[in-house]
């Protein structure tokens, strides 16, 4: 019987070969820990055996066994049964859409696919462009250059070349390296090539694409995880990337039949601000990322936008230019990074249609650059496509020939219709989430996963209106503020959202960085100086650690921008230069007036980090604590955030409870436990403060039982204070659950937060 599902707490499990481990023994030794902050489900990060020494688990190598690093499946059960003596139970991340193919041998379906090609029980399970050489074999871009092949070398039943070691067909192995190559079922080119002979995850060649559209790949995908719902292991699933399957919806239906009806299914769909999920899909909900983006933007002072956007454009950058800016990377991104993908897509038009046309790929590539969603299939989104296919005539009507041609191609359904949104998909990705967004320059807390940086922040009324929404349609969604995947951690955006409060402030701070320490590039220094400030020290002490943390980031950021270095071209000229100017930053006088900045703003950062993640665990939903995220986080974008968790300051805190968030967290789950009909069916209200303040205050009524409130844009508060504002309790006696406060009726602002800018009221029997 599945446990209800409360709140959750996301681990990032590794095992011992990564170099810090955290297994299924780790994760049970926690579970008091857990237990007593108010959580009811340990949420774990992928769990089958993945490519040994991972440090993140998606790249699966073998998806019938759960990993032995983590503690294989004894671990796995014991975990469980440990879970389930406290009340607790386990969801597990799983990944359908890909396997990791770094190590092929750690892989035996794509090991024995390449010693046996299409004659191998396993051809149909992968999504390989057989097809794209003239002889049928795989063509597999693992080489510095084509030229390459010529040191390949014979061992045993291998063929070699430094590290890399690929299986030799049998009856093939007789004659030199370059001769037994030539025999392969795989063709091994240079990585630059931009040739691959399989669908990827986005473009990274060492994830391969499964084909979960086939029944039979489906059943051996997922044997394992049947096994955990047949044996009462897990309570649910978290599904990784369902846009990059062949058909999202079919899927699900498949994997609603396989757990069962009531197994907790969230997917991670990352949807457009203006995108409604599908409610056709049988799941709880997305993974939170539209939450994050809405609890955080809320925060956001829609006053700060002129300046800070006179800021970056002063850096050179057009800022009112960033959609076509956009459309120009999305074309980009389909022609030169997904080149190959999108040939395998004109190849699958023309087999459509019937015809080619020259200019299909150039159709294509500007169809996607009018489209915001990552994939358009969906029942309720068919009018975007004919939308976007309309656009694309008005801008370009030479390519409407070709557009024909497609269209043509997409009224017969099957593989291109499927392989248009797969491409439209990543190319979403690679050109925001991966591009644009290192970018952007002009608040940068904004630069999120589902987030959408031009606009700059939420009203009260969307809040409330996509708030209330969610209460009716999707309940059981997952809400969250951080994951392995966020750029910054949900601290570090608080953090740099309260610049939107002071942007002149702001920008008479980086002209005087700028001015004694130059950075290399303007606009990049403007995206820099930012997300120093989101992670700078306190106390201002400047440790190794933060150095290599800050250097790493900036290569990461800069390379992932592309507009002076890239992974594919590193320009290290340029990323010296970087480095010299953050030493220079750390170890100059920057560093102090950093320091100062950070403490001047700092009360209003922790103002606005306890108002968010209090919202996160009381809006409708069901909320999500990424590890460690109980206490203050710095973390930036991966590994930054996936780092070992110092557990034992944690269980002193939770004993002691003085620390501010960690209060807010347990005070909130321990509620949620208390009330599980306040949050789990209770409706949601908005509550509408009195005042010359009340825009600085949002609240709210879950059910009838439970108010929540919280104060925002804390820097213009602190000039004039609560005032007259008052915001008018419902009926009866409420207590806060956070102080002990009692207060009833129209209560005063002032007093509501004399302790602490939020507020989680109880209602109050005596």
């Amino acid at each position: 019987m599945a446990l209800p599902v409360r709140s959750t707490y996301r681990l990032q499990l590794r095992g011992p070969a990564s170099g810090s481990a955290f297994t299924f023994a780790d994760a049970e030794n926690l579970l008091d820990y857990l237990d007593e902050l108010g959580v009811s489900h340990l949420y774990l990060s992928p769990i089958l055996t993945a490519v040994t020494g991972s440090s993140h688990g998606y790249d699966v190598t073998d998806p019938t066994t759960v990993s032995p690093e983590l503690g294989g499946a004894e671990g796995l059960a014991r975990l469980s049964a440990a879970a389930r003596a406290r009340g607790m139970g386990l969801i597990v991340d799983i990944v359908p859409n890909h396997v990791g193919i770094d190590q092929p041998r750690q892989n035996p379906w794509w090991w024995d696919v390449l010693r046996h090609g299409r004659s191998s029980d396993y051809a149909t399970y992968f999504d390989i462009d057989w097809d794209l050489d003239q002889r049928g074999r795989i063509v597999l871009p693992v080489l510095g250059s084509d030229d390459d092949v010529a040191d390949l070398t014979v061992d045993g039943d291998l063929l070699r070349l430094g590290d890399l070691a690929l299986p030799i067909a049998p009856g093939t192995g007789d004659g030199s390296g370059p001769e037994v190559h030539d025999r392969q079922h795989y063709r091994l080119v240079g990585w630059r090539s931009g040739v691959v002979g399989y669908r990827r995850f986005f473009s990274i060649t060492s994830l391969a694409g499964l084909r979960q559209e086939d029944r039979a790949v489906f059943d051996a995908n997922h044997a394992e995880i049947a096994r955990w719902f047949r044996e009462g292991l897990v309570d649910g699933v978290r599904i990784d990337h369902p846009d990059g399957l062949t058909n999202p919806s079919g899927y699900l239906e498949w994997l609603r039949e396989l757990v069962g009806p009531d197994a907790w299914i969230v997917i991670e769909k990352i949807l457009a601000v203006d995108e409604a999920l599908e409610p056709t899909l049988p799941i709880g909900g997305t993974t939170g990322y539209d939450v994050l983006r809405e609890v955080g933007g809320v925060f956001v002072d829609p006053a700060g936008a002129p300046a800070l956007t006179e800021l970056v454009e002063s850096a050179g950058m057009n800022y009112h230019d960033t959609p076509r800016l956009l459309a120009d990377l999305k074309v980009q991104v389909a022609t030169e990074t997904l080149g190959s993908e999108l040939g395998r897509l004109r190849r699958a038009i023309a087999a459509a249609a019937g015809t080619d046309h020259p200019r299909l790929p150039e159709a294509v590539a500007a169809l996607l650059s009018h489209i915001d969603v990552y994939r358009s299939d969906y029942l309720g989104l068919s009018a975007i496509l004919p939308s976007a296919l309309a656009e694309t005539q008005a801008a370009q009507p030479e390519l409407g020939p070709a557009l024909q041609v497609l269209v043509a191609a997409l009224a017969r359904g099957g593989e291109t219709a499927a392989r248009l949104q797969q491409l439209c998909g990543a190319v979403t990705a690679k050109a925001v989430e991966d591009c644009l967004f290192y970018r952007d320059a002009r608040l940068v807390s904004l630069n999120e996963v589902g987030g959408d940086p031009g606009r700059f922040g939420v009203g009260a009324a969307e809040f409330h209106h996509r708030t209330a929404t969610r209460a009716r349609l999707w309940p059981q969604a997952m809400t969250t503020l951080s994951t392995h995947d966020t750029k910054r951690g949900e601290d570090v955006r608080a953090r740099i959202g309260v610049l939107s409060q002071v942007p002149s402030l702001w920008a008479e701070f980086v002209a005087r960085w700028e001015a004694e320490a130059p950075s290399p590039d303007a606009a990049t220094g403007q995206f820099l100086w930012q997300n120093i400030f989101g992670v700078w020290p306190l106390n201002g002490e400047v440790t190794e650690q933060l150095r290599e943390r800050l250097h790493a980031y900036a290569d990461k950021a800069t390379r992932e921008a592309t507009l002076h270095t890239s992974w594919s071209d590193p320009n290290t000229e340029f990323e010296d230069a970087i480095h010299r100017w953050l030493d220079a930053v750390l170890d100059g006088p920057v560093a102090g007036q950093l320091t100062k900045l950070v403490a001047q703003l700092n009360p209003h950062a922790a103002s606005d980090a306890l108002g968010q993640k209090l919202l996160a665990l009381t809006v409708p939903g069901i909320p999500d604590v990424y590890q460690g995220t109980e206490l203050w986080d710095d973390s930036l974008v991966d590994p930054d955030n996936r780092r070992a968790i110092d557990y034992a300051a944690r269980r002193a805190a939770l004993a002691e409870l003085q620390h501010p968030k960690l209060r807010v967290v347990t005070t909130a789950l321990r509620l949620r436990r208390a009330r599980p009909d306040s949050f789990l069916h209770g409706d949601y209200v908005p509550l509408l403060a009195d005042g010359d303040a009340g825009d600085h205050l949002l609240a709210f009524s879950r059910g009838a039982d439970v108010v929540v409130a919280v104060t925002r844009w804390t820097v213009r508060l602190a000039e004039t204070g609560w005032g007259n504002t008052v915001l008018p309790l419902p009926e009866g006696t409420w207590k806060d659950t956070l102080t002990g406060a009692i207060a009833d009726g129209p209560t005063s602002a002032a007093q509501l937060f004399a302790d602490l800018p939020v507020a989680l009221l109880e209602r109050h029997h005596g």
